[in-house]
């Protein structure tokens, strides 16, 4: 079976670090991490994902407009990552979101629910 690639967009370079990690132990493939959403858009174009993680709150943007940006080239299942889970709330009520901090078994929940879904 091949490996989900995945394209993080977190800001915090040690909690993309982690994130990597986490991702690459469950058995994914990373293909890119950003930590603005300019890259997030250009990186999702080039290794074109199969699932996103996503901060709300990027250090030079938004993870919200990255995604939907993103969005427009075709559907990618993806999960919010942020330090409080009602402002994705707020802008997408659907949305599968969680806090931050999470655990790796947290994070595999989240990311099983949306390729569920798709």
């Amino acid at each position: 079976m091949k490996a989900t690639r995945v394209l993080v967009m977190e800001d915090d370079i040690m909690i993309g670090t982690l994130l990597g990690e986490m991702l690459t132990d469950m058995g994914h493939a990373v293909c890119a991490t950003e930590t603005t959403e300019a890259g997030a858009v250009t990186a999702a174009a080039r290794c074109r994902p199969d699932l996103m993680i996503v901060d709300v709150r990027l250090g030079s943007g938004s993870g919200i407009r990255a995604t939907d940006v993103i969005l427009r080239s075709g559907s990618v299942p993806h999960v919010f990552v942020c330090g409080d889970i009602s402002a994705i709330a707020a802008h997408r009520a659907s949305a599968v979101a969680i806090q931050k901090p999470f655990r790796a078994a947290e994070l595999a929940r989240a990311i099983q629910r949306v390729l569920s879904a798709g």
